[in-house]
């Protein structure tokens, strides 16, 4: 079943040719074995399937979403949550033609302690290709019902936003999002630039939009933990002489601090890498995982903070010599972070790792999740940690394509 054109078309070609598919298979024969901890899973998205995201909700639960095409060449947006052994019937969120879908700029959930669950995914309009908002929809019914989907931003502008992060904010929800209202043809010297904007995204009323950063990198995920002092906001910057690295904002008391980096990997690049970090939070301890270029190398970095992320440790290099980046971290009860990322083989062949590091002692080594590709295709593969196990889906590329799901023991992780 094809997506609607000038939605899935847009930005992926998903249907890699079956020779792909074998390079993979000859990739993951060359490469380390995926240890006895992965357990794959039975999918509950269907055919054609990609964008995947997993979260783990105030309730303890892991929860997956993802695309998938519908029928009279809709799109649906839904989820499904981990229950016992297994995945739980997909529930739809959304079914509609006019989604904006991008293979790095995904849909997510957030889910509370107290069930109460928001999703957003980005809505085409007007005649433009890259006219698009961000909609936020509330459920408190357990996803069986969603109610009025609402912007979390004021602008309306026919321009870009997107990139989005939820978390849990007072009796609602917060976000966070890439803002391409300066580009706005309409307006005076528009400007091709991308800025970083906050939000409580709590009922359908109009928020109170809050500029965090006036220009950023234009493609590359935010992400955001919530620490004992507060969210902690991380992104790619972007300077007037186009360096691009990472760095972050908090809220402490109330305020948001100003924009500093984590590390200065000193990163010029005349483009967007399309790489964006993630955090992960207990109290006051921060782990940070990104990837850069900077000096021509690329390599993927983990740093650890212990003061809610106002300043970061050293890093610890995690990839093993070639890395796509596309990076996804976990903080674990002893204080260790679990990384995982996109490492590079022969051609487009790739594969999915993870692997365990410690603030003094390091990265220990390094397991396979998956073989992947590095194309587009593959997606971003995300990772989260509940209980003792984590939790990993991807995209499959293929025709059709496939959203694939595993776990791992922790315990089997070294």
């Amino acid at each position: 079943m094809a997506y609607p054109q000038g939605s899935m078309s847009l930005l992926r070609a998903r249907f890699a040719p079956a020779l792909a598919a074998a390079a993979l298979a000859v990739s993951a024969c060359r490469g380390r074995d995926a240890p006895s901890a992965v357990q794959i899973l039975t999918s509950p998205a269907g055919p054609g399937a990609g964008e995947s995201n997993l979260t783990v909700g105030g309730d303890g639960k892991v929860y997956l979403s993802w695309l998938e095409p519908a029928a009279d060449s809709q799109v649906a947006f839904r989820f499904s949550v981990f229950e016992g052994d297994a995945w739980s019937a997909p529930r739809d969120i959304r079914v509609a033609r006019d989604f904006f879908v991008n293979w790095a700029d995904f849909p997510s959930l957030s889910v509370r302690a107290d069930g109460r669950m928001a999703a957003h995914w980005l809505q085409r309009f007007g005649p433009t290709s890259y006219a698009y908002d961000v909609r936020v929809a509330q459920s408190a019914d357990t996803g069986r019902t969603w109610g009025e989907a609402y912007a979390p931003h004021v602008d309306r502008s026919r321009t870009e936003k997107g990139f989005v992060t939820l978390w849990p904010e007072g009796d609602g929800f917060g976000a966070v999002w890439l803002d391409g209202r300066n580009a706005d043809k309409a307006k005076p010297n528009p400007r091709q630039e991308m800025m970083l904007y906050s939000s409580p995204a709590v009922g359908v009323a109009r928020a109170t939009e809050v500029p965090l950063d006036a220009r950023t990198c234009d493609c590359c995920q935010t992400t955001v933990a919530l620490t004992a002092n507060g969210p902690i906001v991380a992104y790619r910057d972007r300077t007037a002489d186009e360096i691009r690295d990472i760095f972050v904002v908090r809220r402490v008391g109330g305020k948001w601090t100003d924009p500093v980096p984590v590390h200065d990997d000193g990163w010029r690049i005349d483009g967007c890498p399309v790489n964006g970090p993630m955090l992960a939070a207990a109290g006051n301890r921060v782990a940070i995982a990104w990837f850069t270029s900077a000096a021509d190398t690329s390599r993927v970095n983990v740093a650890f903070s212990s003061d809610a992320g106002a300043t970061f440790g050293p890093p610890t290099q995690m990839d093993e010599g070639n890395p796509a980046g596309r990076v996804a971290v976990a903080l674990l009860p002893d204080g260790s972070a679990l990384v995982s990322w996109v490492e590079r083989a022969e051609g487009s062949a790739a594969s999915v790792l993870v692997r365990r590091v410690r603030e003094k002692e390091g990265a220990g080594p390094a397991s396979t999740v998956t073989a992947s590709t590095s194309a587009r295709a593959s997606g971003f593969p995300r990772m989260v940690v509940a209980g003792d196990h984590a939790y990993f889906s991807w995209t499959a590329p293929g025709a059709p394509s496939e959203v694939r799901v595993a776990r791992a023991s922790l315990a089997g992780l070294p």
